[in-house]
Parts: C-alpha cells; structure tokens; sequence
C-alpha cells in the first residue's frame, strides 16, 4: 500500500513538471506497465484531479487546472514558502483574509514532518515584524477590484476622498498596487476622463459591475507602481517641491520612501527627488532629516521657509554656547 502511495507521489509529481506526458514514458520511468499507469491516473482523477488523456502515437497525459481543491505536494523549500507567505498574509491588513490564513496555516504546519516543522518554526522565531498600522482592507472589495481588473469590466461604487466627502465613480480599472500597508487601485475614472488613484480602504461597498472595456495604455508607460508613487507623494498635494540630492539614487531609494518622495537619477553622484505636502514646514522638515546636501530648485519659497529655520537653529545653538561659558 505504502508503495503505491509512493508511486501515486511519483506519477503525480511528473504530471506536475512537464504539460504532457507519454504513457510508455511515465511507465518506463515508474518501473510500470501501461496499464498500471492507467489505473493509477484513474486514481488521482477520484481523488480529484483533472487528467486528460489523449490517444495517439503523440497524445498523452496532461494535469489541467480543476474546478476543486485536491490534494496538494509540496516540496520543503516550497512548504516554506507557502508558509511564509500564509503568516504575512495573517498580518496583511486585509479583513477576513487574516483569519483564514491563520487557519491554512495551522493546517499546514501540522502536516508537516517534524523536522521541517521545526526548521519553520525557527526561521520565523528570528524575524519580528511591527505591528499593522494601516488602515483594514475589505477581502470582498479587493478580490473585486481585482476581478475587474482581470476581467476589464467597468465599476461603479461611492468613494471616499480625505475630506470624508463621498462621490459616485464608474471607473475601468487597470491594476492594484499594494505600498505601506494601503492597497491603491489604479483606474481610468470615466466621468472625469482621467487616471486617477483610489485607496482601497476608501471605497464603499457595493460594488457593480458594468460593460466590459478596451484596456487603455497605463499611466507612467505601464508603470503603476511609479504612478501611484507620484499620485500619493506629489501630485495630491497643493506645495510641491523638486530638490537636487548630492548622492547616488541607489543609496537613498531605500531611505525614502516611495509614498514620500520620487526619485530619479540625475547622474552618477546625485539624483533628483519629488515630493509634497500640504505646507512648507512639512516639506523643510522632512528634508532635514535626510543626512546629505541638497539644493532648492522649487518652489523658492522653499528655500526662503529653510533660510528662517536655520537663522532661528543658529540663534539657539548661539544661546546655548554662551549658556555654557
């Protein structure tokens, strides 16, 4: 018994790895008949698994996707996987999806052999992860969203800007962008003719589907990560600012942000970065914190707001020395 579960393993493993399979080949490589090949493939389609077979000097086996879950191999490495990826999702911020995680997770690691099961433990015993902070994601509205983006359906639901003002939008949506704990939707808003960004947190469920579309050029050549970067970074915000920084775009793009601020590279020692806000304090802060040179290149009112914060640094850094002696 345990041997043909073995074998089933095998047959089953191969099937896997190539889109089709000759029965003499899959015999051959078993150190089986024919036959037994046959009896064993009719076993995996009663344990659910769909398994074409098509007659022929070039026909064969072939594993196809099925309407039902079967069981499922996975190797250690991919156990891994699968279960890093489950404990991320149990903290993802997405309603429903966390506990349903949690649960595939439990499930899993008790399946798994004893060694591999430690081998996990210990690997995620080493990683500590901050608490969620951004907003909760409703499972339904974003598996719907994406649903419209694969299927280049129309939609129309009520969103929610900052301001807690609710408006109606039919939308053809193009992709999801997930960066800092927010998922964004990127969609070409019908009525305002325009790309825009929606949070996902923000929209208000219902959502209707309507005809379907011709999908459009995306915003940035394709790039909606880039987009969404400048969407949320710059362009919401009513002062912005370009400032020249005196060091590599590779060694600040991990520093900054990308909901923050935009980089591009200048050249080999300096890059460019974009950002906004709704004054300048905020912007002059957030500049004073970076630990390389810069220059202003707009606004100049920028240049002026920094000018007045260093005149006001120098005059107490000036009252604390003469505190001192």
């Amino acid at each position: 018994m345990l041997q043909n579960s073995t074998r089933l393993l095998r047959l089953l493993g191969m099937l896997r790895s190539s889109p089709s399979w000759h029965g003499a080949v899959l015999a051959e490589r078993l150190g089986v008949t024919e036959r037994t090949v046959r009896r064993d493939v009719d076993h995996l389609r009663g344990l659910g698994y769909r398994i074409s077979a098509t007659p022929g000097p070039d026909g064969g086996y072939s594993l196809e996707a099925g309407t039902t879950l079967p069981p499922l191999l996975f190797e250690e490495d991919e156990a891994l996987a699968v279960s890093l990826a489950l404990r991320t999702l149990a903290a993802s911020g997405v309603e429903d999806v966390e506990e349903s995680a949690l649960s595939a997770l439990v499930k899993l690691e008790h399946l798994m052999p004893p060694g591999h099961n430690r081998k996990a433990r210990a690997f995620f015993a080493s990683i500590q992860k901050l608490a969620q902070t951004g907003p909760k994601v409703d499972q339904a509205v974003l598996a719907t969203l994406a649903g419209g983006c694969a299927d280049h359906e129309q939609l129309q639901f009520n969103y929610r800007d900052g301001k807690a003002q609710v408006s109606q939008r039919t939308v053809e949506p193009q992709g999801l962008v997930n960066a800092e704990s927010r998922w964004y939707l990127v969609a070409w808003d019908v009525s305002r003719a325009d790309w825009r960004t929606f949070r996902v947190d923000r929209v208000v469920p219902p959502i209707s589907s309507g005809a379907r579309f011709e999908p459009r050029s995306g915003p940035d050549k394709g790039d909606l990560a880039a987009y969404v970067s400048r969407s949320v970074s710059t362009a919401a915000y009513p002062v912005r600012a370009k400032v020249i920084l005196h060091a590599p775009m590779q060694a600040l793009a991990q520093s900054i942000c990308p909901l923050v601020g935009q980089l591009a590279p200048l050249d080999s020692q300096r890059c460019i970065v974009h950002t906004g806000a709704h004054d300048l304090h905020t912007i002059a802060s957030w500049l004073c914190t970076l630990e390389v040179e810069y220059d202003i290149q707009e606004p100049p009112e920028l240049l002026e707001f920094l000018r007045a914060m260093n005149a006001r640094i120098d005059r107490t850094l000036g009252r604390a020395i003469k505190a001192a002696h």
